[in-house]
């Protein structure tokens, strides 16, 4: 019994119409209904929530301006969200909603669980060839057309210094998350317990404030990475990290800054992971890529 993925996300938003062309432009397909609000998906079924910064219903800001209230954790059986809805209610307040279970972690972020309902899609592309390693046979490639993202993988949420083990402590302690990456000046990555990617978590206390930092949505090729986030430019969003890839889980990484607060990463390729690996404590903070892409062109005016 344990936490599977990221079920849902929940924004606050004061410029609903705004943010819903971000998320259609962003690839993901809306769902009908919901109000005042909007819903859209990945293709494996899981939810980014938009509702109206002022909704009484939603978990209260931690920063000015839209910005994330509530991360809904998808748990694999009904039995394993009743045993950590009765543990949290044991040092705190928690709300039973249409069968999923409301409270807040130690920075006051609205956490949620739900029992997961992932969908099925099809994940078959063409293999990679190297020399030595040739995977892909009589089979050109073709463009990755329209980039739908496959899955919301990971959230990166910004916390204050104080207090920030007390954090970290809540989601290994009460949710079972397991620690991955220690960075000493920057943050804790972890990963939920039925996951294998590096990180399903990181929290981030280097800004030292609470906040939103960030969303990742798997896609699944660095073409669709590559693809995807050029469409977003052709569509009047702004790149808020050119395309690279990460030290820490390794994962190749185009930023694009989210008018629902934060920013949203498309990412492939990020490190899998079991119980043998780590947690890893990195005392000097490692680079934030091993390489992101360089241009000479703007410099040459051609």
């Amino acid at each position: 019994m344990t936490v599977m993925r990221v079920e849902r996300v929940v924004y606050g938003v004061p410029n609903l119409d705004e943010c819903v062309r971000f998320f259609e432009d962003f690839g993901l397909e809306r769902l009908e209904g919901h109000g005042p609000g909007a819903r859209f998906q990945t293709l494996l079924g899981q939810v980014v929530e938009l509702r109206p910064a002022d909704d009484p219903g939603l978990p209260p800001a931690l920063e000015d301006g839209p910005t994330l209230r509530e991360v809904v954790w998808g748990v694999d059986t009904t039995e394993a969200l009743v045993e950590l809805a009765t543990a949290l209610a044991a040092d705190r307040e928690t709300q039973l909603t249409d069968g999923e279970v409301h409270t807040t972690d130690e920075t006051s972020f609205g956490v949620g669980l739900a029992v997961s309902e992932p969908a099925t899609a099809d994940t078959d592309q063409p293999g990679a060839n190297r020399t030595g390693a040739v995977t892909r046979w009589n089979q050109p490639l073709h463009p990755p057309g329209r980039v739908r993202p496959l899955r919301l993988c990971h959230v990166a949420l910004n916390i204050p210094k104080a207090g920030r083990e007390e954090a970290v402590d809540f989601y290994t302690g009460r949710l079972g998350f397991v620690l991955t990456d220690r960075v000493r000046e920057m943050g804790v990555f972890m990963r939920a317990p039925g996951d294998s990617d590096q990180h399903t978590l990181l929290l981030c206390h280097r800004p030292d404030r609470a906040g939103v930092n960030h969303t990742a949505y798997e896609v699944t090729s660095v073409d669709q990475v590559i693809v995807g986030a050029n469409d977003m430019i052709d569509r009047g969003w702004r790149e808020a990290r050119r395309l690279g890839r990460h030290t820490v889980g390794s994962n190749i990484f185009r930023f694009i800054h989210a008018p629902c607060g934060g920013r949203v990463e498309f990412a492939a390729d990020m490190d899998r992971v079991d119980d043998s690996y780590g947690p890893n404590d990195h005392e000097v903070t490692p680079p934030h890529h091993l390489w992101t892409l360089k241009t000479s062109r703007e410099e040459a005016g051609t």
